[in-house]
């Protein structure tokens, strides 16, 4: 392992054994961290084991996945569209899932088989209407154009979820809390269902981290160091989509994640996108659970839903990155 990808890997590893000993002790409720820490000790009480043991261990195990599936996903997704500013949830990715799983949720089909894979068809669709924004003359090339272009898809997206909930009650008293994104209430089950979806996501952005690395430099260039383009594109929006899918299945749109990891993994690991990667999978999960934990505790006894928390770390970014004008390279 190189010594710069080491120690980007080391501040990351620290900080996420950190965000999971504070997700298993930290809650809403009345066990505090006292009560937990002896649960993970072997002892507590049998209000504090199920607090920790059944309802937190799930959640911190789901909140790892969605974060390591985000952090990924938009990694990959900002080396194919070769903008810094591509997210899942700015481009309308996220919001093509939602809307997939909404409507399959109104039609009465079974969502808990159906679900993963209906998010990541309509992942799907918004993967390839993000790849067009992309390519579209004065909007691939500007990343504020295309941020633009996406938060219109999104709205779009968002609000014919609006119109299908409005028209259903059923679905909407289905879906209300999921809608925001939420790792709340999560158990191994909904890990399980997502798992191989998230998998085989993962296999394929690994597959495509050296031929995107290329493309990076340009399409040219990378036809020269002998990949093709267009197949690299095809792999990293199907590594997109798997990642997505199957994060908006498990807890809902989270918006933000997939732009503030590669952020940070840039900035610990270098532009080399095989070490954001790696530092993206250590990451995401540190960025979700940092959010969960906040989540928790801001309206206690109550919880704030985890998307809202993120939108409102992410927002002030994305504002502050646009308006200095500096845009990390790629």
């Amino acid at each position: 392992m190189d010594r710069v990808l080491l120690r980007g890997l080391l501040p990351a590893l620290a900080a996420l054994v950190l965000a999971v000993l504070a997700s298993l002790a930290l809650g809403a409720g009345e066990v505090g961290p006292g009560r937990a820490l002896a649960v993970l000790a072997g002892g507590g009480d049998d209000d504090a084991r199920f607090a920790v043991l059944q309802l937190r261990v799930p959640r911190t195990m789901v909140a790892v996945a969605v974060g390591v599936a985000l952090g990924v996903a938009g990694a990959v997704l900002q080396a194919a569209a070769r903008n810094p500013l591509a997210e899942p949830g700015l481009l309308g990715v996220s919001a093509g899932a939602s809307f997939a799983v909404v409507l399959v949720i109104a039609a009465g089909a079974n969502a808990a088989t159906l679900g993963p894979w209906v998010a990541v068809a309509g992942a799907g669709a918004g993967c390839l209407l993000a790849v067009g924004a992309a390519r579209l003359r004065g909007t691939g090339e500007d990343p504020v154009r295309l941020v633009l272009a996406g938060a219109a898809l999104s709205g779009l997206l968002g609000a014919a979820t609006s119109v299908v909930l409005l028209l259903d009650q059923r679905t909407a008293d289905e879906v209300r809390f999921w809608t925001v994104g939420s790792v709340a209430g999560r158990d191994l089950a909904t890990l399980a269902q997502v798992a191989s979806v998230l998998a085989g996501g993962l296999l394929l952005a690994g597959l495509a981290a050296r031929p995107l690395s290329a493309l990076t430099l340009g399409d040219t260039v990378a036809q020269g160091l002998g990949h093709r383009p267009a197949r690299t594109r095809v792999v990293a929006m199907a590594a997109v989509a798997l990642l997505v899918g199957g994060a908006v299945a498990a807890s809902g749109p989270i918006a933000f994640v997939g732009l503030v990891v590669p952020f940070l993994a840039r900035a610990l690991g270098g532009p080399d996108l095989r070490r954001v990667l790696a530092v993206s999978v250590v990451l995401g999960p540190v960025v979700v659970l940092a959010a969960d934990v906040a989540s928790r505790l801001v309206v206690r006894p109550y919880e704030m839903p985890l998307g809202v928390v993120t939108a409102l770390i992410g927002a002030p970014v994305l504002v502050a990155v646009v308006r200095s004008g500096r845009m990390p390279a790629l």
